[in-house]
C-alpha cells in the first residue's frame, strides 16, 4: 500500500473502537472522515444490509461514503446470529453467547466483516467481504468491543481481546475486508 493517502473518505460510524482499528489498518490508503449517522438497517443477509446501508448513507451524505457490518456466524446455528449479533450481544452480554450454544457440540464461528464503498448518491455500493474462523469462547480479555473477548480465532490462543492490536489488525475479518477495500481504492485515482 502507498505511503501517502489517496483521498479523503467518509467512514460512517459512531463506534470509536471501529474508526481506530480502521484507520490503522487503512494509514497510508485513505484519509477517513468519520461521520456519526443513525442509519436504519433492514433485515436479510449481510451483503443486503451492508449494500442497504451504504445506499442510505450516501444518500445522506451526498458524497462517496464507506460503510461497515459485522457477523459473527455461530456454525451450529447455520449463520445466526450473523449480522443480528450486535443486539443478541447487547441483549445477552459475552455469557449469554456462550450460552446459546449449550446443547450443540459445535462452538465454532465465523467472523465476518463487509465493507461497502459507494461512489455517491445512485451510485450501486461495491462489497468488499473478510472472514476469519474460530470459536466461540468463555469471555476473555477486556469486554470493551463488541464481541472481542468471546471470539478465538482459529490457531490462536487468545482472544481478539487479549490479542496485541498490531495482531490482530493483521489475521481479524475487518483487516481482510479492509485489504479489499484498500486495493480498490488504490486504483481509483
Amino acid at each position: 500500500m502507498s505511503t501517502t493517502p489517496l483521498r479523503k473518505l467518509i467512514f460512517v460510524t459512531g463506534n470509536q473502537n471501529k474508526l481506530r482499528e480502521v484507520q490503522a489498518i487503512l494509514k497510508g490508503v485513505v484519509e477517513l472522515e468519520p461521520r456519526a449517522i443513525d442509519l436504519p438497517e433492514i433485515q436479510g443477509e449481510t451483503h443486503e444490509v451492508s449494500a442497504d446501508k451504504c445506499r442510505r448513507a450516501a444518500e445522506i451524505v451526498q458524497a462517496p461514503v464507506i460503510t461497515e457490518d459485522t457477523s459473527l456466524c455461530f456454525n451450529a446455528m447455520h449463520g445466526l446470529p450473523g449480522p443480528y449479533i450486535k443486539w443478541f450481544l447487547k441483549k445477552l452480554g459475552h455469557q449469554g453467547l456462550i450460552q446459546m450454544l449449550t446443547g450443540f457440540d459445535d462452538y465454532s464461528a465465523q467472523a465476518v466483516c463487509t465493507f461497502a464503498y459507494s461512489a455517491g448518491p445512485g451510485s450501486e455500493p461495491i462489497l468488499f467481504e473478510g472472514k476469519c474462523d474460530g470459536s466461540i469462547v468463555p469471555a476473555r480479555g477486556p469486554p470493551i468491543f463488541g464481541w472481542d473477548a468471546a471470539f478465538q480465532p482459529d490457531g490462536y490462543d487468545h482472544t481478539f481481546a487479549e490479542m496485541d492490536p498490531v495482531l490482530k489488525n493483521t489475521i481479524s475479518h475487518r483487516s481482510r475486508a479492509l485489504a479489499k477495500l484498500g486495493a480498490f481504492l488504490e486504483t481509483q485515482n
